[in-house]
């Protein structure tokens, strides 16, 4: 809250002439009486004193009694206007409560948030009933942070602020999951002949007609110009990215009111990672091998100074997604050696767990880079409420990419993905997340 211009009333009053005279003239003039001068004065001094006070005092009352559930009466520039800390934990709008520390509680009455069938926007790389997944109790969890209420998801409020905007989700195939699951959560609150979806490249844009507004993703797994950015043929091993060269892509997010990025999964190639001093046009190239932790502060930077030279604080909120978790060794949990997230259907109790799936250098790189920028940037710490969730995965119930061999089909281990998730599912729980930091940042 911006604090209130302190005002101070000086009063000068000219001394008589003549007392005596003075004296006589106010009392032959009862309307001049000094008494009823004061009187006035005092009125006005204490009305522009109190009016401050009352001021504050209602400013107060409403930061600490705003309902978990937003109301439509709310401006918009609470979702854009606001400059929330880059790095803070502390994630709600009562400043002890960080929405990302808490539990995974049964709600049969209010989940799935959508149903999978009802949704046609869904990839059928993540619908997992369609593809004979037999159990369902993955749906029915919602997250309760320990010491606040998560804010239940508005669609309507959500789209009334999304009127005459923009809204993008740039980086890799699990910021598309996140991107998937807030079309389908606001879909069914449009009338069918106002919506369509339409790709072009790296960019899928679902637009709103009626609303004038669009929900777009555009696939970037690095941020940075790399030689995985084809959105269709992607899979390199030996895997590149060109240093400085975030414009490459940048320049197709400019104008965006809304800005949620990921990156993480693709820089994990290993211990170390290849960085291209130069162009990718360059006859010879000059590569230069880094660590991970090193390349991926690089690209942390990268992003960080985009969003300082090209979003305007004051009208857009940006958003970081932290790693998404995987569940390739079942060991990390006490399960099969040999085993994975394949048939898991039970998520994870241990509160301190931490897959070796997910390494705590990049968090710690995160928190680094994040911690000393200035940069308004509002960080979604999704990885330890995610960890938890091993049954959550599309396993073996997807879409493949290429005909399954016979070996394959005799060991479904070999071919489970536990890297993306079901919907409806956990990414709902994401934007969820989302969707209360928009509005209670």
């Amino acid at each position: 809250m911006e604090g209130y211009i302190e005002r101070k009333l000086h009063m000068r009053m000219k001394p008589p002439n003549s007392s005596s005279s003075s004296l006589i003239v106010l009392r032959k003039s009862p309307r001049l009486s000094p008494y009823l001068l004061c009187l006035l004065a005092f009125i006005v001094i204490v009305t522009i004193l109190s009016g401050q006070d009352f001021r504050c005092i209602f400013n107060h009352l409403d930061s600490q009694t705003k309902p978990n559930v937003p109301s439509s009466t709310q401006k918009k520039s609470e979702a854009f206007g606001s400059s929330s800390s880059s790095s803070s934990s502390s994630s709600s709008s009562s400043s002890s409560c960080d929405l990302f520390k808490g539990r995974w509680v049964w709600d049969e009455s209010n989940r799935p948030l959508y149903e999978e069938s009802e949704c046609p926007y869904i990839q059928p790389q993540l619908t997992c009933l369609q593809h004979g997944r037999p159990d369902t109790n993955y749906r029915y969890w919602r997250w309760q942070p320990h010491d606040c209420s998560l804010a239940s998801f508005n669609a309507t409020l959500m789209l009334e602020t999304l009127r005459g905007k923009r809204m993008m989700f740039v980086g890799d195939s699990l910021n598309r999951g996140q991107y998937v699951s807030m079309v389908c959560l606001l879909h069914s609150h449009i009338p069918q002949h106002s919506k369509s979806m339409k790709t072009s490249g790296s960019l899928t844009v679902f637009t709103a007609k009626d609303y004038n507004a669009t929900i777009e993703f555009y696939w970037a797994p690095f941020l940075l110009e790399s030689n995985s950015d084809d959105a269709v043929i992607h899979r390199v091993s030996d895997r590149v990215v060109r240093k400085g060269s975030i414009n490459t892509h940048g320049r197709h997010w400019k104008g965006v009111d809304i800005m949620v990025f990921n990156t993480y999964l693709w820089w994990m190639t290993g211990l170390n990672f290849k960085i291209l001093q130069g162009s990718f046009d360059d006859q010879i190239q000059d590569i230069a091998e880094v660590s991970t932790e090193v390349a991926y502060r690089m690209g942390m930077k990268s992003m960080l100074r985009w969003v300082n030279r090209n979003m305007d604080p004051n009208k857009t909120r940006v958003f970081f997604t932290s790693m998404s978790p995987s569940h390739g060794k079942s060991i990390d949990w006490g399960g099969d050696p040999n085993g994975n997230c394949y048939n898991e259907t039970a998520m994870i109790k241990d509160p301190n767990y931490w897959g070796s799936d997910t390494r705590k250098s990049i968090m710690q790189v995160i928190d680094q880079v994040f911690s000393r920028t200035k940069v308004p940037i509002t960080f979604l710490n999704i990885t330890q409420l995610s960890s938890y969730r091993k049954d959550a995965h599309t396993s073996i119930y997807k879409q493949q990419w290429s005909p399954l061999t016979p070996e394959q089909l005799a060991n479904p281990v070999s071919y489970a993905d536990c890297v993306h998730w079901c919907l409806p599912g956990l990414q709902d729980t994401w934007n969820e997340l989302l969707f209360h930091k928009l509005f209670y940042p």
